[in-house]
């Protein structure tokens, strides 16, 4: 395998970010495998839990997988999460991650990585966020990309007006827009599949001709959808994230395999979307690796340049 050059992939990061209950015996750590002979890879979903979920008597949150069989969490404090997502970074040579959630944990984040990510704020309801501070981190370089948004959680879909102030913004700065559209995910009494139709995003699309939009999960499992909304219109990419390690590996490959024969290859991109489980991270690395349907040079696209070019970073690995 060639190796990553990783001071120019660091210099190229540098570059992008520069415009602005109990106790446990050991500590969970990950074994670090020489990133340098990985090629790097570019994580599009990421985000900063700084409170590790809890079940009612204290115990961590256990990662969820379907159909409903859970895995104990890797990390059991808080302090864990952040510190196994960089070591599985480091691991797999992940060189930048997009990482979005309430600023205060994109921030504190970024201040113990300053190198690692580029910054959203996750809107969840539009109404409870302070778009003029907002604004304000935008126009100090401290946010890199607009979203998530991840409005379907409480039933609002992509076309409600109450999101256009947040679609003008991203316009204004020219920065893309991460965008969860699915039909799995929903356990709030709030979500709303049919607010989770691809085919929304038509009308967006529509009144704001220059937004960049990337579709989270690649909309499944709304297949025939996400590839005609892509096909319409170039400015739409799609992450492969949760999908990788949240639905069986086998209905995940047919997804991805109708991407790929769909001839989407060149906008589809690598995510994780560990939340507090960072072992994601390597399930979802391996769940594209392991496609034997995928050629290296798929791949790679997947894992690096797809990425690159959408995020307007210049080198291809």
């Amino acid at each position: 395998m060639i190796k990553a050059n990783k001071i120019s992939v660091i210099c190229l990061v540098l570059l992008f970010l520069a415009p602005g209950c109990g106790k446990q015996e050991a500590t969970p750590t990950v074994q670090a495998a020489g990133s340098p002979d990985r090629l790097p890879i570019i994580d599009m979903h990421m985000h900063a839990y700084i409170e590790m979920p809890r079940k009612p008597d204290g115990t961590p949150m256990p990662r969820l997988l379907l159909p409903e069989n859970e895995y104990p969490a890797l990390a059991q404090t808080d302090e864990d999460i952040l510190r196994l997502t960089l070591e599985f970074m480091d691991k797999y040579n992940i060189v930048l991650g997009a990482l979005s959630y309430p600023l205060e944990n994109v921030y504190k984040w970024k201040e113990s990585a300053p190198d690692r990510f580029i910054l959203g704020e996750f809107v969840r309801d539009p109404e409870t966020v302070n778009i003029e501070r907002m604004r304000e981190e935008f126009a100090a370089g401290r946010l890199q990309f607009m979203g998530e948004i991840g409005s379907q959680y409480v039933g609002i879909p992509p076309n409600d007006p109450s999101l256009d102030p947040f679609y003008a913004m991203a316009v204004e700065f020219d920065v893309p827009v991460l965008i969860h559209m699915e039909g799995i995910a929903g356990k709030s009494s709030k979500f709303r599949i049919a607010a989770g139709y691809p085919s929304l995003l038509e009308d967006v699309l529509v009144r704001y001709p220059r937004l960049r939009i990337w579709v989270e999960n690649a909309a499944f499992p709304f297949l025939e959808e996400i590839i005609a909304l892509m096909y319409r219109y170039p400015q739409v990419y799609a992450d492969l994230s949760t999908i990788s390690w949240v639905i069986p590996r086998k209905t995940f490959y047919n997804y991805l395999e109708g991407l790929i024969d769909a001839g989407l290859e060149k906008r589809l991109m690598f995510g994780s979307d560990q939340m507090a489980w960072p072992e994601t991270i390597g399930l979802a690395v391996e769940a594209i690796e392991q496609a034997d349907f995928l050629a290296e040079e798929q791949k790679r696209d997947i894992f690096y340049n797809n990425a690159a070019r959408f995020l307007r970073l210049k080198e291809a690995k």
